[in-house]
């Protein structure tokens, strides 16, 4: 155990020493993710903040989805989950790809809330009456949406 604490110190250690030396060289320090947010700063409140094309048909599946995701989440992510400016982020967006959003993050995040890290609109609280199901249902409409406006 001891040595695990000593190897994991090394490793904070060597990255902020890489920090420094790098901003020394007029590198920038990175702040945050890596993914930038879209500027939303022309939107008005409540405008929608990505374009989302829907698919012309949806599996069975995410029918069901849609319908959970208009009762449940579209009241803060907006139509299509085309996201909503000063309220909640769009989650057809590459932050929430299956890559780095996996579809147990949906659950949780509708099941416990989710603390702000790629948004300034700040926390998401628990959504009342979700069920993991539901969830799945949803998380399925979601990623057909994703696919087709070229997210996967």
């Amino acid at each position: 155990m001891a040595r695990f604490l000593l190897y994991a110190l090394g490793a904070i250690a060597a990255a902020g020493a890489s920090a420094v030396y790098l901003n020394a060289q007029g590198v920038p320090a990175a702040q945050g993710h890596s993914m930038v947010p879209p500027d939303t700063s022309q939107l008005a409140a409540g405008d929608p903040i990505v374009e989302v094309k829907v698919p012309a048909t949806l599996s069975p599946n995410a029918q069901i989805g849609k319908r959970a995701f208009d009762l449940k989440c579209a009241s803060c992510h907006g139509a299509n989950a085309a996201g909503t400016n000063d309220v909640a982020p769009p989650l057809i967006h590459s932050f929430y790809e299956p890559n780095h959003h996996s579809d147990y993050a949906f659950i949780m995040a509708a099941k416990t809330g989710v603390r702000s890290h790629h948004w300034s609109f700040g926390d998401m609280p628990p959504v009342d009456g979700v069920t993991d199901g539901m969830v799945r249902y949803i998380t399925q409409y979601i990623r057909e949406v994703q696919k087709e406006n070229g997210i996967f």
